[in-house]
């Protein structure tokens, strides 16, 4: 089910909000009630897997149960998490990586069959969760809960079950039966949904439409060097608003039942490093390489540096692994291994701060080196084969480009200008500027927002309604 479904917008959300408020003097069957809307939110498109959901529930509240009954013996304790590992990656591996394993290795050996195996949907977000709880639980930061429906609470709850943000279990932990229902917290989380709902519908939508012609000019040989770069742009706008508008409707979700998730987008592309541009984008999946993989690898504080290099990759590459079966998904992580480790070899960012002219010329740079790399990043990341992308690439270096503007480029941007111009403003970081930008206005200002808010709800509904093109990207995922 889509949150940007009139199925979800006026019948789930508004039967899920009336019954759990009615609840409200019960939190433990608030939680029940959590718990089963969203295994049917889960099931709607493909009940089948809510087999799978269950089971990773279940096992992994057994795990975290037998873990802290045995906190007095390590090596129980390090089977037990070598079993939660083997069975939360064991079933991702089937899912997500067996036929492609198969396909990969029956190019060297005689494979009989090739099963073609349906993905779950949401399945690395929820393994990962899932993960976070026992691993949480094996580190000592929290207790482990008895109550299977509190851990199941957690991993399936539905405003970020399918594509996050992914929640690491101890920053979530108290709320499961602690946190506080406001009307402020609900107030903004209403806005909150319909900023992501507009982000998705009237942004990520339409910018797909033109990505996507984009690369069927490009299958056919028929675009210019200036559209193809028109193409990956409007790729890359489609990416940052399908992800972060889905991220800002869970979030909001999140509030109006009383949860506070944390924030999964901050502004990626003001980035003027590669670095920085991962501290801002997919913030929650960064936070869970860093705490579960990075750090216990020894993170940057190894003294030698092949190590630091060493732990770089293995975060990248399993980085580009989790977001699929691909080899455009590996070249992708080790695209950006590379980026990043040649910015932390020659400090480009230390370079930055510096207050000379080379601190000037790089800061200079950075923003145009950061987003050239991030479409080329983007180019690969949605390639459906190595050489798609090689092909897709070579257009847009070709010579032609000292052409400029091309028609079909100029067509492309005719036809969108609305929406670029729209997207680019959305880009920056309006939050961070609110208070000094908009102190002076404080007597109209919530008025002038509540019909913003109101009339970017409506023209949402409206593109819905017309039955526009609905895509999820990171539902693949």
């Amino acid at each position: 089910m889509l949150f940007s479904s009139l199925v979800f917008l006026f019948f789930f959300m508004p039967f899920t909000l009336v019954g759990y408020y009615a609840l409200r003097p019960w939190r433990s069957l608030q939680n029940y009630f959590l718990f089963f809307v969203s295994l049917f939110f889960y099931g709607w498109g493909e009940p089948e897997f809510v087999l799978v959901l269950l089971v990773s529930i279940t096992c992994n509240w057994f795990f975290g149960l037998s873990l802290q009954r045995n906190a007095q013996s390590k090596v129980i304790r390090r089977v037990i998490l070598l079993a939660t590992l083997v069975l939360n990656l064991g079933i991702m591996y089937y899912f997500k990586y067996h036929t492609f394993t198969l396909t990969v290795l029956s190019q060297w050996v005689n494979v009989s069959h090739i099963p073609r195996i349906a993905l779950p949907i949401g399945i690395s977000f929820f393994t990962f969760q899932a993960l976070s709880y026992v691993l949480d639980v094996f580190m000592g930061k929290v207790e482990a809960q008895k109550n299977p429906l509190d851990v199941g609470l957690y991993v399936a709850l539905f405003p970020q079950l399918i594509a996050g943000p992914i929640l690491r279990y101890e920053t979530i932990a108290q709320q499961i039966h602690h946190r506080k229902e406001t009307v402020a917290d609900f107030s903004h989380g209403v806005v909150r949904f319909i900023v992501g709902l507009s982000k998705k519908v009237l942004l990520a939508n339409q910018f797909a439409l033109v990505s996507e012609e984009a690369v069927r000019l490009a299958q056919k040989n028929a675009i210019s060097s200036s559209a193809a770069w028109v193409g990956a742009i409007a790729y890359g706008f489609q990416i940052l608003f399908d992800f972060s508008g889905y991220s800002d409707m869970a979030i909001g979700l999140g509030k109006m039942f009383g949860f506070h998730f944390p924030e999964n987008f901050d502004s990626p592309y003001i980035s003027k490093s590669v670095s920085e541009f991962w501290r801002r984008w997919h913030i929650s999946l960064g936070s869970w390489f860093r705490e579960y993989v990075y750090f216990p690898l020894g993170g940057s504080r190894v003294t030698n540096q092949g190590r630091l290099y060493f732990n770089l990759l293995v975060v990248w590459a399993l980085t580009g692994i989790w977001h699929g079966a691909n080899w455009t998904f590996i070249l992708w992580g080790l695209f950006y291994f590379v980026l990043i480790s040649l910015e932390k070899a020659i400090g480009f960012e230390k370079l930055q701060q510096r207050e000379d002219w080379i601190g000037r010329f790089f800061s200079a740079i950075g923003h145009g080196y950061t987003l050239i790399m991030v479409l080329i990043g983007w180019v690969v990341f949605r390639a459906s084969t190595l050489l798609e992308a090689s092909q897709y690439l070579q257009t847009m270096f070709h010579l032609g480009l000292l052409k400029g503007l091309q028609p079909d480029a100029l067509r492309l941007l005719g036809e969108n200008r609305i929406f670029f111009v729209i997207a680019f403003l959305a880009c920056l970081p309006w939050l961070q500027w609110r208070r000094s930008c908009i102190r002076a206005y404080q007597g109209i200002k919530g008025v002038v927002l509540t019909l913003a808010i109101v009339a970017m709800f409506f023209i949402s509904i409206v593109y819905l309604v017309k039955g526009s093109y609905n895509p999820f990207i990171y539902f693949n995922f």
